[in-house]
């Protein structure tokens, strides 16, 4: 069960009301909002992503904080080094792939090892704050019915299934690490193999849902888990690399303002990731009103 650290509700988060803050802000951290320091929150130009840094935002200006928004950046190579230059103050990074950018050559996949590592990696000037229990990463997933049938809670559980097995992905994950031959050396498991070109979208649900496969790789925050009933595999043996939420900061962001964001990481969870993106997918709502809700519902 997911802890929720906030100490009262923020029913006006986003508003122009959270750029005040007092003694009796239940955010207030005994700071003066970083000496009129501004932080500057940036994100990848993808909704997921974009979402939590609108909570970090939201949160920060709660207590008395200035905010300066940079989002829809785009992807790695083009943010992190302005990162590394100060330009950026503060950006929700994913723990495995943000590892593999400064350590290509990085032997660890589960969550603690990864982020044990991307500690000791993280550049001068930068360090990464508390990681979240929610992750956005590869994952075997499939349908809820067939997890029933066969009393699957983990890949290893595969091992009892009588039926052939067959695993559908882009064409590239054939032979990536987590592919047939990989879970063939980590979990001792034969499975075929499809390509479907969507990424784990709707071809690849409805592939699942016909029976035409029985696994496939899918992010464990994509809507379709939500969507099309769907059960992500547990991975105790590493198979895929852990990518956990976790905040990248500079020395800017100062310990009053990463004890609110390390808050945050604390009460969200993979759940929060998945009611996060269906409504940004479904509902089309902006991230600041999809943000303002989560931070009002994660609250005491």
């Amino acid at each position: 069960m997911k802890r929720r650290v906030f100490s009262a509700v923020l029913a006006l988060a986003g508003t122009s009301a959270l750029t005040a803050c007092s003694s009796s802000d239940p955010f207030d951290s005994g700071s003066d909002g970083g000496d009129g320091a501004t932080i500057v929150i940036g994100s990848q130009d993808y909704y997921s992503n974009e979402i939590v840094a609108e909570i970090y935002a939201q949160a920060l200006e709660a207590e008395g904080y200035t905010v300066d928004r940079q989002f829809r950046i785009g992807q790695r190579e083009a943010y992190l080094p302005e990162i590394e230059e100060g330009q950026i103050d503060l950006f929700p990074e994913y723990t495995g792939p943000l590892l593999q950018y400064w350590n290509p050559d990085a032997a660890v996949n589960l969550s603690d090892e990864v982020y044990a590592e991307l500690e000791q990696t993280v550049p001068d000037g930068l360090r990464v704050l508390d990681q979240s229990a929610a992750n956005d990463q590869d994952s075997y997933t499939v349908t809820q019915e067939f997890a029933d049938e066969w009393s699957l809670t983990e890949i290893g559980d595969l091992a009892d299934v009588t039926d052939p097995l067959v695993l559908g992905a882009n064409s590239e994950a054939e032979t990536r690490p987590f592919g047939p031959d990989g879970m063939k050396e980590a979990y001792g498991i034969d499975i075929g193999f499809t390509p479907i070109e969507d990424g784990g979208g709707p071809l690849t649900v409805q592939a699942l849902e016909d029976g035409d496969i029985q696994l496939a790789v899918v992010y464990t925050a994509s809507p379709s888990i939500a969507q099309g009933g769907l059960v992500t595999l547990e991975d105790p043996e590493g198979l895929f690399l852990a990518s956990n939420v976790v905040p990248l900061a500079s020395d800017n962001v100062d310990d009053d303002a990463a004890a609110v964001v390390n808050g945050i990481s604390a009460s969200m969870d993979t759940a929060d990731l998945i009611a996060l993106n269906v409504r940004s997918v479904e509902e089309e709502l902006p991230a600041a009103t999809i943000a303002e809700d989560w931070l009002a519902e994660n609250s005491k």
